[in-house]
């Protein structure tokens, strides 16, 4: 049984992101043992992970890189599975939006206040929906 790519873009995407992922793994952490058994001598030293609750230097790398790699695993996947019937599409401009946002709500919160930055961010989160009208979310808001 042979594997079809069906998008070459998605093929390689997905092991570029797993690649990086697993890099910032392997830096934050140090290899595996038995890599450095091999080579003789411990080439990169690693940081200390530490817990949720109190992070080490390899906590923020070791999260962010597993993130990374699983989702080039979900790129790649996608990159192989055959087309079927789409139950859903997933949208990137509502995240962009929403994300928008709150990064302006936290910006804009200590100089206009709670009120006029809930507003604010209200409206440019409207702005991710599939159809945006203005008296509607003027009413949202207040």
């Amino acid at each position: 049984m042979a594997i079809k790519i069906k998008s070459q873009q998605d093929w390689w995407a997905g092991w570029m992101f797993i690649a990086f992922g697993l890099f910032f793994v392997v830096v934050a952490l140090g290899p595996p043992e038995f890599v450095d058994k091999i080579v003789g001598s411990r080439l990169i030293p690693g940081y200390q992970m530490g817990s949720s609750v109190r992070m080490g230097p390899a906590y923020f790398p070791v999260v962010l890189g597993g993130m990374l790699a699983v989702l080039g695993l979900l790129v790649l996947l996608d990159a192989i599975i055959e087309d079927g019937p789409k139950v859903a599409k997933f949208h990137f401009r509502p995240l962009l939006f929403i994300a928008v946002s709150s990064l302006a709500f936290a910006y804009l919160l200590k100089p206009l206040g709670l009120a006029l930055a809930s507003v604010i961010l209200v409206f440019i989160s409207a702005f991710g929906g599939h159809e945006f009208k203005w008296k509607e979310v003027a009413i949202m808001s207040v």
